[in-house]
């Protein structure tokens, strides 16, 4: 299952920057508006240590982590509904994404001009929401009328006409439909970008990035939703360390964990996504399905064969297998279980499936 996030921002936030750092690419970033015109795209490998494990438990001959594909979308700006900037063609690689992280400036550098003039995290946000608001009430007001005239010709459900309506409703007064927590379902076609789950990237200087109650304030600006904080400079040169380098850099700045790996991370969050894990000689794996899904579903991401001729699944948690130290041992101590196609998987399973086709 590939899980794409489209990253979007105001012009000159430091998106492209991220994006090299998140790809380790060279993309062009530069101090002018619209310097990313065609979307760049990058599959980044989701940390997983218990991959690692698994292969020195497995001797694995290697490890294939779960991914996540970004896409670097040009900056939008005011007026981009009504196509100002280019914005109807970024509005477009905004719509092919499954989620949004929306990057806010958060720094100060009088090197790199700001597209508004001045630095505003909330204005900056506002305006991009509101971008992406207008964008779909254009969209509804062309479906509603065409959806009217299906609903007296019975060709669709007047549920779906209700729904659209709704949603044109709470646009109008302002909010995003993630905001109002508005289920989209029945009009699901029309691929609304205020449906789609937003994370946000606040690209701070180090002076706020260790500064816990600065965060706080605009981590405040953006709840519930999920906000990560990093330095895209400072992530730019984490990729090129050591590990050890790396950590001693993070920790100076009173940081665990680089804001790549949180991104990655917190958007797996954001969609409800997990992943199980298979081994063997040959490699380690991980498999992103959705939370929720039982074990036929999940061993359809591998092959569709396996969820059409499923039979059974061989499951060990991580955390049990870890502790045992082989499978044999976790068998021997009763860890191992034989689960049917009821099964809901958990984070973390390892597992063997069983099928017949």
């Amino acid at each position: 299952m590939a899980l794409t996030i489209g990253i979007v921002g105001l012009p000159n936030v430091g998106k492209s920057t991220l994006f090299n750092a998140l790809t380790k690419n060279t993309v062009l970033a530069a101090n002018y508006p619209f310097a990313t015109i065609e979307p760049n795209i990058g599959v980044v490998e989701l940390p997983d240590e218990r991959l690692t494990r698994l292969a020195e438990i497995f001797g694995s001959a290697r490890i294939l982590p779960a991914a996540v594909s970004f896409v670097d979308i040009a900056g939008i700006v005011k007026g981009a509904s009504e196509g100002e900037g280019l914005g109807n063609q970024f509005l477009a690689n905004i719509r092919e994404a499954d989620a949004i992280a929306q990057v806010v400036r958060g720094f100060a550098d009088g090197d790199v001009v700001h597209v508004e003039g001045a630095v505003n995290p909330a204005s900056d946000m506002e305006t991009i929401n509101t971008e992406l608001i207008l964008a779909d009430m254009q969209t509804l007001e062309k479906a509603i009328p065409r959806l009217e005239k299906e609903v007296k010709g019975k060709k669709v459900d007047p549920s779906v006409l209700a729904a659209a309506v709704e949603a044109n409703e709470i646009l109008n007064s302002g909010r995003t439909l993630q905001q109002a927590g508005f289920d989209t379902t029945p009009i699901k076609e029309l691929g609304l970008l205020t449906a789609k789950p937003v994370l946000f990237v606040f690209n701070v200087d180090e002076e706020v990035l260790s500064d816990a109650s600065k965060r706080a304030e605009l981590e405040a600006l953006v709840a519930p939703a999920k906000a990560v904080f990093l330095d895209a400079k400072v992530e730019s040169e984490l990729v090129d360390l050591e590990p050890d380098e790396a950590l001693e850099l993070l920790q100076s700045l009173g940081q665990e964990e680089s804001g790549l790996d949180q991104l990655a991370r917190i958007g797996f969050e954001t969609l409800g996504l997990q992943t199980y894990l298979t081994a063997g000689p040959k490699e380690s794996r991980a498999w992103t399905i959705r939370k929720g899904w039982t074990a036929p579903q999940a061993a359809g991401v591998i092959h569709t064969d396996f969820e059409r001729g499923f039979i059974k699944a061989e499951v060990v948690s991580f955390a049990d297998l870890d502790a045992a130290g082989s499978m044999a041992d976790a068998k021997a101590a009763g860890r191992v279980r034989i689960e049917g196609k009821d099964y809901v998987m958990a984070d973390g399973d390892v597992v063997e499936f069983r099928f017949n086709v």
